[in-house]
């Protein structure tokens, strides 16, 4: 009788692991109860060379505004003439030139690669106002064509606008639906382009300390973020490779295993006769 209650014990088991709930699903296991502090130093977008920028300088006077802003410009869609429907109004940019450089209305050749929105309205402030151009000028930089790319198990994947100073991994993969059932939370790739060199970076997203700890918590304009496949979605890039975890494959070990327990339960019966 030993042997068949520790049988039973142990098709019992079996058939519990199996109902459990994936311990590979879930977000931030390690963050119960507990704070998860972050390492990672507090970065701002920094501008590239190839990076396109807005610059607005408010001051008083609209002859003197216009002297230092860009015009604002109509865009179309179609081809031109009178069938042209407008699509949209918008101010024009500033694109950072290979040498870091933007030419800026009467200052000339301004320095911005490396700087922070921040800073570069600021170095504009400064230029203006040691020229004597303007008093007290109130200067707004906005991002263009920043972007990030979300690639793989992810619900919406594609290219999304960065429009602020400081976006998250998860602030990016929230943007994008997030991971799809069938997304590795553990093998999450980033690449990244640094000083011409593509480097990867691999977090887990089931521990709030590796995602707080990594360098690349916070996004950086050009940032491929990656979603590794499953094993479920793995196997069915191949014919029948996803029998195994497939909806008769399951009924066929419920089948197997009611049949087992039947047949186990008729031979205890007869081994209690014999006794």
């Amino acid at each position: 009788m030993n042997r068949i209650s520790i049988l039973f014990a142990s098709l019992a088991a079996l058939l519990l692991a199996s109902c459990a709930a994936p311990t590979n699903v879930v977000y931030f296991q390690d963050s119960q109860d507990r704070e998860i502090s972050n390492d990672v130093e507090t970065t701002q977008i920094r501008l590239r060379p190839e990076d396109k920028i807005t610059i607005i300088v408010n001051c008083q006077g609209i002859e003197l505004m216009n002297q230092f802003n860009m015009p604002y410009v109509s865009r179309y869609v179609g081809a031109t003439g009178e069938g042209t429907t407008l699509a949209n109004t918008g101010v024009s940019g500033y694109t950072v030139d290979a040498d870091g450089n933007i030419d800026f209305p009467v200052i000339g050749k301004v320095h911005v690669a490396g700087l922070t929105r921040a800073e570069v309205a600021a170095k504009i402030k400064n230029e203006l106002q040691a020229q004597d151009l303007v008093r007290d000028p109130v200067i707004t930089v906005d991002y263009m064509n920043l972007f990030f790319s979300v690639m793989g198990e992810i619900n919406k994947p594609g290219r999304y606008a960065i429009t602020r100073d400081r976006v998250t991994i998860l602030d990016a993969i929230a943007m994008a639906g997030d991971l799809t059932i069938l997304g590795r939370r553990d093998n999450i790739m980033v690449l990244r382009e640094i000083n011409g060199v593509q480097k990867t970076y691999l977090l887990d997203l089931r521990s709030a300390a590796d995602v707080a700890s990594s360098p690349v918590y916070y996004i950086n304009q050009n940032d491929i973020i990656y979603v590794s496949p499953n094993v479920m979605r793995t196997r069915q890039s191949t014919v029948n490779g996803n029998n195994i975890v497939s909806t008769s494959f399951w009924i066929s070990i419920a089948s197997l295993a009611a049949t087992l327990v039947s047949t186990i339960t008729v031979v205890a019966m007869n081994m209690q006769k014999m006794n």
